[in-house]
């Protein structure tokens, strides 16, 4: 299973016509079934895709509808364990909290890689690697 960071899904919403390889990318991600993500993606989701600052916002209802949606997939409870993982994670490897709670949301719930632009491509956080799916060669 691959875990998806928020960025896909904000991709996967986004109208803004520079991001139009990016928009197709995260819709073809979106579109697998070997996917889970956690309840900190779907808080970031909806909190950033409804930002009033944002150049397309969604309202609450199509923002809602689209949490909804996306629990499709497994989706990584917070719980203390996660927490306290990711406070290590973040001492350890030198990164945001957020960022190593993504870490340790995938690794709990049994994925080993993490598709996000947010996190070093190709890294490897004590078995759970980072790869950016918009990276362009």
């Amino acid at each position: 299973m691959r875990f998806v960071d928020t960025n896909v899904l904000l991709y996967a919403v986004s109208k803004d016509p520079r991001e139009q390889d990016k928009i197709e990318r995260a819709s073809e991600i979106l579109a697998a079934r070997d996917l889970a993500l956690s309840v900190q993606v779907l808080q970031e989701f909806y909190v950033q895709a409804t930002r009033e600052s944002r150049s397309d916002p969604l309202n609450h209802e199509q923002a809602a509808k689209l949490v909804e949606s996306f629990i499709r997939f497994p989706v990584a409870e917070i719980t203390t364990d996660v927490m306290l993982a990711a406070v290590s994670t973040r001492r350890r490897f030198q990164i945001s909290y957020w960022d190593a709670a993504i870490l340790e949301a995938a690794r709990s719930i049994g994925c080993d890689l993490v598709l996000s632009e947010d996190l070093s491509d190709g890294q490897d956080y004590a078995g759970v690697r980072v790869e950016n799916p918009f990276r362009v060669d």
